[in-house]
């Protein structure tokens, strides 16, 4: 009777374990229909150039992310629900690479040191489940900063501009990256 019990409870918490893992498939609503990682917009701008990035906020809610949550070394959305999108009006120099203007799927490709950035030319896509990197416009690696205080949510977010250059952080957990973004007046 013993192991029995012990094999139910065994079963049961892997039952719970594994829901616990699982990624929606859709947007993922509260019992008030509210999307649990809501959409956020963040952006900069000079004159009539500008950057502007779309995405789902989820929450860390006590879990470790990087390594775990999101494997090191797979293809992430870059946030949550649909696949991350930024928008680019003029040409830009992102980490020193020429970015010419339109819509792009942003991913990355977290790793324990680094993260591949990726600018896909696919747009609406849910997640990164359909992500095909023939449509790659352009990957390069920025090394990650240890930050000092942990980040419930993660969060992309931009600097004031200092002589057309901004820096885009992208921050969740304890790990974030900053690339630098060079705007032009044209």
């Amino acid at each position: 009777m013993k192991d029995a019990f012990i094999l139910f409870l065994f079963v049961l918490s892997s039952i719970y374990v594994s829901c616990d893992r699982v990624k929606p498939d859709s947007p993922d609503f509260s019992e008030s229909g509210i999307r649990r990682s809501p959409i956020a917009i963040s952006s900069i701008r000079l004159n009539q150039s500008y950057v502007k990035v779309v995405y789902g906020q989820p929450y860390r809610d006590g879990r470790t992310i990087f390594g775990d949550w999101e494997p090191y070394g797979e293809v992430w959305r870059t946030g949550a629900n649909e696949a991350t999108e930024i928008t680019i009006t003029k040409t830009i120099l992102m980490d020193g690479n020429q970015i010419l203007p339109g819509t792009y799927s942003l991913f990355t490709i977290p790793n324990e040191d680094s993260w591949t950035i990726i600018l896909n030319r696919e747009l609406g896509l849910w997640g990164a489940f359909d992500y095909k990197p023939e449509m790659d416009y352009l990957r390069f690696d920025i090394p990650t900063v240890e930050l000092k205080e942990e980040v419930e949510v993660f969060t992309i977010s931009f600097t004031e501009l200092q002589n057309s250059v901004s820096t885009m952080s992208m921050q969740w957990d304890m790990t974030g990256v900053e690339i630098p973004i060079r705007l032009f007046e044209e």
